[in-house]
């Protein structure tokens, strides 16, 4: 079925045998510009018009149409690029009559090279004095009325591009998420870690607690996992001998959509042979102020209206300890199942029938009562061993060493000392698959390849796994984890 197209759309085609006639390819090659916008203004902004005219600096910009006003013989235009805008003056006793009937096809969105000297308009404002106007490529369809974005959020996220055209604070966004992650890779190696790559594909679903997306490799006639995590393939990797090992990569998990989740997320995986728990606190406080430095140029930022200093030391309290304040509840006492649950109907808390133990009810509470409290960086620690699987226990067998970070109510890493006895995780993935027989659809398989590995003696670490999207949402100041991935997953139009 063709396009209908609009009135304005059928103006714009129209005029793309009036570029050929001019001897114009409308949707053209390249272009060899030499200069950035914010450079151009970083160096010659402040000038007066006198230095600029007596200096004569020609430049050479390429990018977008966002104004043009016309006046005759004459007309400004407004060029945006990648990191800034600037005005242009075309008169046509400058650029001559062949290309002023090139730049009289222009329509607002097209794509254009200028060329010219620098000076000031009457106004003061620093201009391109356009000696040479390059039709590059045609846009055929007008852009949004008002550039402040576009009004309708989803179409915002569905459109992605032209959000990049319209709106300087998704361009600003989309640009210092590589930054953010630029600057954890530097972090990172500075401490003598090395980076390496683990395969998405997986015969297991294992390294967390999470559903799957499956597939199928025709070849092998075998069906795989997109990893849910990274952990176990790194920590081979330590194992062969590679000591400081991480991973920045893409984790998949068939889960629900909201404002912290999406199906296809970014983490930083990361272990310290011979490290443990504090090794990671130490590692993450470092990290996080690092970023706040170096990313935004100051220790005190906002998010989601609440001002976080990282400056000071981060508070650091048990799971158990921050429910005891909440609820009064104390969970380090002997407590039975039998009597959690009946713990956890007085208090209305949400139970699954896969529970057995007293641990995933101390979880839940957490969840219910604790969770949303902690708005300046703090490290929730002491975990059930329940809900972590892979975690090296404390002297109290029903604990292990484990920690979350949580910042303004949510969680941003998730940290252990790394588990190294091959028995006592052999034990684990059997509990893990006990909890998926009983419908536990989160619970690990066994991965018999990673228990080989272990044999082969594993040495204390600590690790931990960190969100890159809500790290980019913290350091950005946005709610949203559709505001920092350039393509989220959206549902179907309505």
């Amino acid at each position: 079925m063709e396009e209908k197209l609009t009135d304005q759309e059928q103006a714009r085609v129209d005029k793309l045998p009036r570029y050929r006639e001019l001897g114009i390819e409308p949707f053209g090659a390249r272009y060899d510009w030499k200069d950035r916008i914010c450079d151009i203004r970083r160096d010659y902004g402040e000038l007066e018009a006198e230095d600029l005219s007596a200096k004569n600096i020609e430049v050479d910009v390429a990018g977008r149409l966002l104004a043009i006003r016309r006046m005759g013989k004459a007309a400004f235009v407004n060029l945006k690029d990648e990191h800034g805008s600037i005005q242009g003056w075309l008169g046509l006793d400058v650029v001559g009559e062949e290309n002023y009937a090139v730049f009289k096809l222009a329509d607002l969105g097209d794509i254009v090279g200028l060329r010219g000297t620098l000076m000031k308009s009457r106004t003061g404002e620093l201009t391109i004095r356009v000696s040479k106007f390059t039709h590059i490529s045609k846009c055929l369809k007008p852009l949004p009325e008002k550039f402040h974005g576009l009004t309708d959020v989803e179409d915002r996220y569905r459109k992605r591009y032209l959000d990049l055209i319209v709106n300087d604070d998704s361009r600003k966004i989309a640009l210092m998420r590589p930054a953010i992650i630029k600057e954890i890779r530097r972090y990172c190696d500075d401490l003598g870690f090395v980076e390496v790559e683990t395969p998405v594909l997986s015969p297991i679903a294992g390294g967390a607690a999470a559903r799957p997306f499956i597939t199928h490799h025709n070849a092998l006639d075998k069906d795989f996992y997109l990893r849910i995590a990274t952990e176990l393939n790194l920590k081979k990797a330590m194992i062969g001998g590679i000591d400081r090992v991480y991973e920045i990569g893409r984790i998949f998990r068939n889960e629900g959509i909201d404002v912290r989740h999406n199906p296809e997320f970014t983490t930083i995986e990361l272990y310290q042979a011979y490290g443990d728990l504090r090794s990671m606190m130490d590692w993450t406080e470092g990290l996080l102020r690092d970023l706040a430095q170096k990313i935004l140029g100051t220790e005190t930022i906002t998010w989601g209206g609440h001002e976080l200093d990282l400056s000071k030391p981060f508070k650091r309290i048990s799971m158990c300890e921050a429910i005891l304040e909440e609820t009064g509840i104390d969970f380090t006492k002997e407590i039975s199942f039998e009597e959690a649950v009946k713990l956890a109907n007085e208090h209305h808390v949400p139970l699954q029938e896969s529970w057995n133990s007293t641990g995933y009810i101390i979880q839940a509470f957490f969840d219910e009562f604790v969770e949303k409290k902690f708005i300046q960086p703090t490290f929730i620690h002491t975990y059930p061993i329940e809900v972590s699987p892979l975690t090296k226990k404390l002297d109290d067998p029903r604990f292990v060493d484990r920690f979350e970070i949580f910042v303004c109510g949510g969680e941003l890493a998730n940290a252990y000392s790394e588990l190294n006895d091959p028995f006592d995780q052999r034990e684990r993935f059997e509990a893990q698959l006990a909890a998926k027989g009983r419908g536990d659809e989160e619970a690990n398989d066994i991965d018999f390849s990673f228990l080989d590995a272990m044999r082969y003696g594993m040495p204390p670490a600590g690790g931990i796994g960190m969100g890159i999207d809500r790290l980019c949402m913290m350091l950005c100041n946005v709610d949203n984890i559709r505001e920092v991935l350039l393509f989220p997953t959206m549902r179907d139009e309505k």
